[in-house]
């Protein structure tokens, strides 16, 4: 994962500048949420390992995939990812892409994982305490994970406030263990 995000950060830098400068931000963004799902298929994937196929086939082939999503610059870039095997990274470099995006914006993005589905009143309440806390805007998404037992774990940039039961659970036994 180290070596993805190392790997995917100068692209994503290099892609977020240009769509700025040529503002086409939402276009790019639009892009990239594509291309990252039509990478992480897997008959697409198989495709793009194949050592029969030339970086320029690749770089067509996404292209092609997309071609109603491929923002102006958009194909030159799949050519470069193509040309040094980067096409597999889309996914992180579009993550990067709208971190870059939300932090020049003044954005946290926020994740609410929770055992059951939060009430609204509840996440409202969780984003207000977090815009209170980081001092900028919050958007918040939500997710259900049933291994969590209770409560929830929220996450907001490098910001990670563990109240689940599980989560509880682990530092009462590492407690214990001590």
């Amino acid at each position: 994962m180290a070596e993805t995000i190392t790997a995917a950060r100068p692209y994503a830098r290099a892609a977020y500048r240009y769509a700025k400068e040529h503002d086409l931000l939402d276009a790019w963004s639009d892009m990239l949420a594509f291309l990252a799902a039509v990478v992480r298929d897997p008959q697409v994937r198989a495709l793009l390992d194949s050592p029969s196929l030339t970086a320029q086939r690749r770089a067509a082939l996404l292209e092609q995939l997309a071609a109603d999503h491929v923002a102006p610059g958009g194909a030159n870039f799949l050519r470069l990812l193509a040309e040094y095997r980067r096409l597999g990274i889309v996914p992180e470099i579009g993550r990067l892409f709208e971190q870059l995006r939300a932090d020049d914006e003044g954005v946290v993005e926020a994740e609410i994982i929770s055992a059951r589905r939060p009430r609204k009143a509840d996440v409202e309440r969780i984003t207000a305490a977090l815009r209170a806390r980081l001092g900028r805007e919050v958007r918040v998404t939500t997710r259900v994970d049933g291994s969590l037992v209770g409560g929830a774990v929220v996450r907001a940039g490098d910001l990670v406030i563990d109240g689940s039961v599980r989560g509880r659970l682990k530092q009462l036994a590492s407690a214990l263990t001590r």
